[in-house]
């Protein structure tokens, strides 16, 4: 019967490490893979279904843990640090959004002031963020209030 289950949690083992290639989850599918093939080693000596999947609910919760330091912090990349060019994509009207070129992408925008509307193709420097759209003053408004 031990062989049987240990079979068994080696083919779950695998299909949840592969899984991973075709639907990556952030390492979810791939520590619940892993701690499988492991509780397949386990389940050659202790025969008992519930230890092992207690085994297998503590070692994928650990190997979780431990995964989260290779999954990179989506808040981190999203932080803004400074202030940073940017160029309007389309008209950014007055008190509503737009759309400007960040660092290769195309993002939500919003200007600072909301009584200003920005033109399109315009140079705007990225002073904030709100959730994932970027707050923007107008390069040439920012450039003339300076002494």
């Amino acid at each position: 019967m031990s062989l049987n289950l240990s079979l068994v949690w080696l083919l779950v083992g695998a299909v949840l490490c592969l899984a991973e290639l075709f639907l990556p989850s952030a390492f979810i599918e791939f520590t619940l893979g892993v701690s499988a093939l492991l509780v397949a080693i386990v389940a050659l000596f202790i025969p008992y279904f519930t230890v092992q999947f207690a085994l297998w609910i503590g070692l994928s919760g650990v190997l979780f843990m431990l995964s989260r330091r290779l999954v990179p912090d989506r808040k981190a990349a999203l932080k803004l640090e400074g202030e940073r060019e940017a160029e309007t994509l389309t008209q950014i009207p007055a008190g509503e959004a737009g759309r400007v070129l960040y660092e290769g992408s195309s993002w939500r925008a919003c200007c600072e002031d909301e009584t200003l509307t920005i033109p399109a193709q315009q140079k705007v420097y990225v002073v904030g963020r709100r959730g994932t759209t970027l707050i923007v003053m107008p390069q040439a408004l920012l450039q003339s209030s300076e002494p």
